[in-house]
């Protein structure tokens, strides 16, 4: 009887371990959510429209993957939350495609109310693994920090569970998925609320279709250039101008 009740626990576990160690495809759902008040500047009229506002925007993406490819896309806001219409809409059209085995990633963002598309390799990102852990979304994850944009730090959680070396927007280069990340100087966050490993619509694993695309380096340029007046106008809305920067390179 003892012997039997070993065999059956060690097939449950082999068959957890397994189960955890080699989901090579799922989509995973991100609740996102941002400080409004704080991403906002500080003039006139922004601080009029502060009164009016709810204190976060949250809205949700959806992370699917298969065969070492992603698409991370726009699926719902959290209607409890009241917003004006520009900022319902602004996130809507936005998606990554990456290829993780050919590194390159495809973006389009609708920036200015104009949709741009972005191709290129991958951004490295260093990272250095620390050994705090913590569980989300029913995965043991590992803490990691990086740094994009030479100064902005993120801190993200990941599970080797998952056999992606992926996350959401750009964010990439671990050994696992990302399931919990912050971006502190962007007042932003996204945790993944779950993971579904059934019925995963592979089909929609694809780039936007377009027929011209930047490389982002001519993308970040373009961007700089777009938002010299605004700085030049709200000289005291530089840390604005400059978080608009980072969110649409990200």
């Amino acid at each position: 009887m003892k012997a039997t009740i070993i065999v059956l626990l060690f097939i449950v576990s082999f068959q957890t371990l397994r189960a955890q160690q080699f989901i090579n495809k799922a989509t995973v759902e991100f609740e996102v959510k941002k400080s409004i008040l704080k991403d906002m500047g500080n003039n006139m009229w922004d601080e009029m429209m502060k009164e009016n506002l709810p204190p976060f925007k949250i809205s949700y993406f959806n992370f699917t993957f298969s065969n070492n490819k992603s698409i991370y896309k726009f699926n719902h806001l959290d209607e409890k939350i009241k917003l004006p219409e520009h900022m319902k809409r602004e996130e809507e059209e936005n998606e990554w495609y990456t290829n993780y085995t050919n590194n390159i990633f495809e973006m389009k963002k609708g920036v200015m109310g104009s949709p741009f598309y972005i191709k290129d390799s991958l951004p490295s990102i260093e990272w250095k693994i620390t050994n705090e852990r913590r569980v989300i979304a029913g995965f043991n994850c590992r803490k990691a920090v990086g740094k994009i944009f030479d100064s902005v730090y993120v801190f993200a959680f990941y599970t080797d569970e998952i056999m992606i070396s992926g996350g959401p927007c750009s964010i990439n280069g671990l050994p696992g998925m990302i399931l919990g990340m912050t971006i502190p100087r962007l007042f932003t966050s996204w945790i993944a609320t779950k993971v579904m490993i059934n019925d995963v619509n592979e089909t929609a694993i694809k780039p936007a279709s377009t027929k011209k695309s930047f490389p982002n380096k001519e993308f970040k340029n373009l961007l700089t250039d777009r938002i010299k007046e605004w700085v030049e106008y709200y000289k005291d809305e530089k840390s604005v101008a400059t978080r608009f920067l980072w969110n649409a390179l990200l």
